[in-house]
Parts: C-alpha cells; sequence; structure tokens
C-alpha cells in the first residue's frame, strides 16, 4: 500500500506566561493505506496533540502534514474542516455525543453538513446503528445507554460516512475489560471490512495488539517503533507481516 499520511519536522510549542512546553519535538512519521496505527505514551508525552495534528484541529508551531497529497499544515479553517467531513471520523473517550439527540440523530448530524439529505441519512445512520448492535436504541438518548452502547453510537457517527481515516483517541479509557475488548473487536473489524486507516491513542499496552504498528512517544519525542508480528483480528490473534499490508 501506498503512503497516505507523511509527517515532518512537525514541532507545537505551547506557551504559558514566560515557559515554553514543547508537546511535540521534531517528529517524522509515515502512515500507510489501510494500516492500523498506534500512538502510545503516558499523559503529557505527546500523543494526543500528535493526533491533533493529524487531524487538522490544531496547527503545528512547524512542519509539515500531509495527507493523500494535500498539505494539510496549510489549509485555512474552512478548507480544513470541508477535509475532514470528506476524509474523517473521530471517536473520542468522552464519546462526545450531544445529550438531547437521540442515537439516530447523533449519527446522522455529520451528514447534515455533508448535504445528504434527511431520508439518506436516516436511512445510512440506522443501518450502522444497527451494525454496531443497537438497532433497537434508535431513539433513546445517550443517558438513556451505557458507557458501552454510548461509545458503540460515537463508533457508528465516526463511520457512518465510510471515511478514509478514523482517529480514535483513548476509545476505551472509560470502559471495563469485557466492553474495551467487544469495543476494540466492533472497530477494527468495521475498519478491515471498510478498507480503512486506523489512528489509536492509548495508554493501554493491550490495546496494541489490535494494530499494525505502535509508535511510542514520550516528551513530544517517538522513542521507540515495534511491528507487530501478529494482530488481533475477528477476535483471534493471526500471524501479520507488515509488508504485506
Amino acid at each position: 500500500m501506498d503512503n497516505l499520511i507523511t509527517i515532518k519536522n512537525l514541532k507545537k510549542i505551547y506557551k504559558m506566561g514566560d515557559e515554553k512546553i514543547r508537546a511535540l519535538d521534531d517528529v517524522n512519521l509515515t502512515i500507510r493505506e489501510r494500516e492500523f496505527l498506534c500512538l502510545l505514551g503516558t499523559s503529557g508525552s505527546g500523543k494526543s496533540t500528535l493526533l491533533n495534528m493529524i487531524a487538522g484541529l490544531e496547527k503545528p508551531t512547524a512542519g509539515e502534514i500531509i495527507i493523500n497529497k494535500q498539505k494539510i499544515h496549510k489549509m485555512n479553517e474552512e478548507q480544513i474542516t470541508k477535509f475532514r467531513q470528506k476524509y474523517v471520523g473521530f471517536i473520542f473517550q468522552a464519546y462526545n455525543l450531544i445529550p438531547t439527540l437521540t442515537a439516530l440523530e447523533n449519527v446522522s448530524l455529520g451528514l447534515t453538513f455533508q448535504g445528504v439529505p434527511k431520508k439518506k441519512r436516516d436511512q445510512m445512520a440506522s443501518e450502522m446503528l444497527s451494525l454496531v448492535g443497537l438497532g433497537k436504541r434508535l431513539h433513546h438518548k445517550p443517558t438513556e445507554m451505557s458507557g458501552g452502547q454510548q461509545q458503540r453510537v460515537s463508533i457508528a457517527r465516526a463511520f457512518v460516512n465510510k471515511p478514509s481515516i478514523v482517529f480514535a483517541d483513548e476509545p476505551t479509557g472509560n470502559l471495563d475489560t469485557k466492553t474495551t475488548y467487544e469495543i476494540m473487536d466492533l472497530m477494527t473489524n468495521m475498519a478491515y471490512e471498510y478498507k480503512q486507516t486506523l489512528i489509536i491513542v492509548t495508554h493501554d499496552n493491550e490495546i496494541s495488539d489490535y494494530v499494525h504498528r505502535i509508535i511510542h512517544l514520550k516528551d513530544g519525542k517517538i522513542i521507540e517503533e515495534i511491528m507487530n508480528d501478529s494482530v488481533i483480528k475477528n477476535g483471534v490473534k493471526e500471524e501479520f507481516v507488515y509488508e504485506k499490508l
């Protein structure tokens, strides 16, 4: 597969009074099409900052981010918003669902901004919620659901328009062990089916069993890169050769 994302000499510096904090310090990284990548590290390592940079949620202090030959770091807010709507899905630790909307409405909302007619977007949202096991919960609001069910809604929302890239920031951080495995199986199985690139931020080493490559960050720098020789797929660990991705 070809490289989908190229990151060159990426830096992010935050100013707090007279102090400068280097959240990212000269990061270089390439990510391939259909690759499952884990950004691993403790709190403050820079992993979430790196994800935010790649997703265009924050601007870098210096460096380049190129996705599918498009220079994300040079886009203005309108351009990056349109890019995300078309190519990107997000899954968050805190779910980020709108509490006043039903599951169906939460999933279909993003399609509204893409100009999808109501009948079509409701159909797409309903089908995706059924795929994540919530076909009978279409009209339930987040407060009427468990944490695992809310995360399933957020997964449906991320995948509903079949984006090229799905970003997951600590997607299982609020879940128990059993639900964590269920969510990881669900998320990775869908990404396999739709041939997507999946980028996961986590501090949990067990999550890394689901990905092809692990990038370990510390103090804003990549300190280690690990290629997995086996990956969990459909709940079973299978032998994997990175070069054949």
